[in-house]
């Protein structure tokens, strides 16, 4: 019994001990910071009110998981709100994605659009697969043909992890879509999957480029040469960063990722603000013309649109140097496309929205006759069936999504994606953190999404009263305006007729 309690007075002697030396620790490291705040002179909080100052900053970076899951309602959270993401991840586990008691979106919005249901919908068994589209067709050896609708944007190998990469290009295949490399180059994963892909050819011409950073035309070939690669598009902007490159951070560049772009390990891998072979329109079909020649394959071009005179002098070019010269498909995204890191005065002011965009050029490409020509793909926050079956009803042949897919992965909009931080493994490369994310499990999710938006684009059609997706038109929508009443899209933008000099040519072709 002596010997017990003598035991229980020690334990309880090293207990104090314990405790007054962590005590003691932690009022040196209380000093320590005290000191360093008040003898520091960046921040002014700090030095007025040391150590307490600090939390300012802790509860400013904790605010925004604060607000995503506790403060901000269904519909007002951006860049994405809860509304859409969630629809995205039900979608993405194959989980019922209905709703009940009435829509929480506003339904008096200015420049939103509304879908005119007929009287007489498209019953089932009435319904249409989506027709085929077929890019380059006469104007190219080896041309695209697909009936995919929404297909994934591109995300470069860096940007994004090895497994994200492996799991986009395994449900893409399951999906029957394409998946675009971004301008990173062609990676080991983007081809395990086994699924159509699109290479994109950026400023710095990674993946594609001489010693010296000019295009190759051998690395163009042998990239060709893979049955996969279905098209080149040449990258001239991209809608969260118009007028800046690429930016990779060098602590992201590992061997295997410089490896594939074709530059030196840990550098930070910064684009050029433009290509440096492009500086006209005549340069741009020039370019065009160079990579169709070597690859044999579609060519098109990825922009924001901002000057609308750019559209009409193309169109120009292209009748004045023969409709070969044309690109196969124009890429446009929208001013709130996303990326991994951008200026902020460029992300939030440079450029045009797809919903302002994307009905104008398609009517500049009417009225030059080239609308058949050129396929116009959509880009920029068209992550949810309506807002894809909007894009369609406007002009465009297809819609690729990033950010869609990013939240099919797993995604939580930590807004991490510049920091190597990422939660859930899709754009870093820290192994502990990719470890979460199973590219077998995901791309299941990857492919659940992208049927689920074709479902869900398709009951809009069949409401509409048309049977497939790319019936949908203008005369199906109607945008809301400033007193909250609608008007028929096609009165806002009315067709174009073809100009008269133009129009011979568009019949003999």
């Amino acid at each position: 019994m002596d010997t017990l309690q003598l035991l229980a007075s020690q334990i309880i002697q090293w207990g104090a001990l314990t405790l007054m030396f962590i005590i003691g620790l932690g009022i040196i490291y209380i000093a320590t910071i005290y000191v360093i705040d008040k003898t520091q002179t960046e921040q002014t909080i700090r030095r007025n009110y040391p150590v307490v100052g600090r939390f300012r900053y802790f509860f400013e970076h904790i605010g925004e998981f604060f607000r995503q899951y506790f403060f901000a309602m269904d519909r007002e959270e951006l860049p994405f709100n809860r509304a859409d993401r969630s629809w995205v991840y039900r979608a993405a586990k194959k989980v019922d994605t209905t709703i009940a008691f009435g829509s929480t979106r506003p339904l008096n919005t200015q420049g939103d659009p509304i879908f005119i249901n007929c009287p007489f919908p498209v019953l089932d068994k009435d319904v249409m697969p989506s027709q085929d589209i077929t890019i380059g067709e006469g104007f190219t050896d080896i041309p695209y043909t697909t009936n995919s609708i929404i297909n994934i944007s591109g995300m470069s190998f860096g940007a994004i992890s090895k497994p994200a990469v492996r799991a986009l290009s395994k449900g893409a295949k399951a999906a029957g879509i394409w998946m675009n490399t971004g301008e990173g180059g062609l990676s080991p994963y983007h081809l395990e999957g086994g699924c159509d892909i699109v290479f994109q050819i950026g400023t710095a011409k990674y993946g594609v480029r001489t010693k010296e950073g000019e295009l190759s035309d051998d690395k163009l070939r042998d990239i060709a040469a893979h049955s996969q690669v279905k098209m080149f598009e040449i990258k001239m902007s991209q809608g969260a960063k118009p007028g800046k490159g690429g930016i990779l951070p060098g602590g992201k560049v590992t061997e295997e990722i410089a490896k594939t772009r074709g530059i030196e390990v840990g550098e930070d891998s910064i684009s050029p603000n433009g290509h440096e072979d492009i500086h006209s329109v005549d340069d741009l079909l020039d370019m065009i013309e160079r990579v169709k020649k070597a690859t044999g394959k579609p060519v098109g071009f990825k922009t924001v649109v901002g000057h609308l005179h750019f559209f009409n002098e193309l169109c120009e070019k292209i009748h004045e140097r023969g409709l070969q010269s044309a690109p196969d498909f124009i890429t446009l995204d929208s001013a709130d496309g996303g990326t991994g890191a951008a200026p902020q005065p460029l992300m939030d002011y440079m450029g045009m929205d797809i919903q302002e965009s994307l009905p104008l050029v398609i009517d500049i490409l009417i009225a030059y006759g080239l609308r058949n020509r050129i396929k116009i793909i959509a880009s920029g926050k068209l992550l949810v069936p309506g807002k894809i079956a909007w894009a369609l009803a406007a002009g465009a042949d297809f819609i690729t999504s990033a950010r869609g897919f990013m939240f099919a992965l797993g995604c939580i909009q930590a807004l991490q994606c510049n920091k190597n931080t990422c939660p859930t493994g899709i754009t870093t490369h820290k192994k502990s953190l990719q470890e979460g994310l199973v590219p077998e499990d995901k791309a299941k999710r990857v492919a659940n999404y992208a049927n689920k938006v074709l479902y869900g684009v398709g009951l809009i059609a069949h409401s509409c009263g048309v049977k497939e997706p790319r019936a949908l038109n203008r005369k199906h929508v109607r945008i809301i305006q400033h007193n909250g009443r609608s008007t028929p899209f096609e009165e806002i933008y009315p067709t174009p007729s073809i100009k008269t000099e133009y129009v011979k040519i568009v019949e003999s072709n």
